[in-house]
């Protein structure tokens, strides 16, 4: 049973989950800032991520602006992933973790991975396909409390549609676009939820493992989706995490084109 992060990468630095990270090097490793206002919306969403390529796959990390200078990614090439996992920052050892993971077990190869095809199309068309694939995982009963930790608008929607009453959590927003106070404050919003669905930015900012700690003690089902760290988060199946939305590079919001993410369950991929 994998504990918390910290647990996870010591196993893959010993070799627990494959071959060796130091016989893995980074192809390329890049920086990507980016921002998006969908049409009608009044945000504008800024995201920053840094990516290492292994071979076929992508491990990814979003973080906050100013956590990571994009000259990081100059000399990153050619090193291994055990260097990247023992001493980079927080955001590169995420990408390199799940790099890794990705690498010995690529989502599009999963067993238990149930892949959902997101249309060709505008951003708008694309992101309303991601976030019902994601609201998809989502078991909300009627008059249950669900926490949300990282706002995503549709998802707040999605909760509302299903008779939930949802608890958003972020650190960027103070109302959501149906204009719900936005708690900072994530074990408040959890203590309060019957069930919580989180991004993936828990990993890349070190909220995961209390997020992951809270839910197993109160035994809350969680859902993630995740951009950053999906094979990360992947691994904790079944270890506190319930569902899983995972979409891998090239994310969907960088193509216009069918995109694919895949979606998981502790209990293996439902059927129709």
């Amino acid at each position: 049973m994998t504990g918390s992060v910290a647990e996870l990468t010591a196993a893959v630095l010993a070799g627990d989950h494959g071959p060796a990270p130091s016989e893995l090097n980074v192809i390329s490793a890049f920086w990507l800032h980016h921002t998006t206002r969908l049409p009608g919306a009044d945000v504008t969403y800024r995201n920053y991520y840094v990516l290492l390529r292994v071979g076929e796959v992508f491990g990814a990390c979003s973080f906050e602006a100013g956590e990571l200078d994009p000259s990081y990614c100059a000399d990153a090439s050619g090193l291994p992933l055990s260097e990247l996992l023992a001493e980079g920052p927080l955001p590169v050892r995420i990408a390199a973790l799940d790099a890794y993971l990705a690498s010995v077990e690529p989502h599009h190869l999963a067993s238990g991975a149930e892949e959902v095809v997101l249309p060709a199309g505008t951003p708008d068309v694309r992101a309303r396909a991601r976030d019902a694939a994601v609201a998809g995982l989502l078991d909300v009963r009627e008059g249950s409390k669900v926490a949300l930790i990282g706002v995503v608008n549709p998802l707040v929607d999605a909760i509302a549609a299903r008779g939930g009453t949802c608890l958003p959590c972020d650190f960027n927003l103070r109302e959501t676009a149906s204009g719900l106070p936005v708690s900072r404050d994530m074990t408040e919003v959890v203590d309060a939820a019957d069930a919580v669905v989180a991004t993936g930015m828990t990993l890349s900012n070190g909220s995961f493992d209390l997020l992951l700690d809270r839910c197993l003690t109160q035994s809350k089902p969680l859902a993630i989706y995740a951009q950053t760290g999906s094979a990360v988060a992947r691994a904790f199946l079944g270890s506190g995490v319930t569902a899983l939305s995972a979409e891998p590079f090239p994310f969907s919001q960088f193509s216009a084109r069918p995109t694919s993410l895949y979606r998981y369950r502790k209990d293996g991929p439902q059927t129709p």
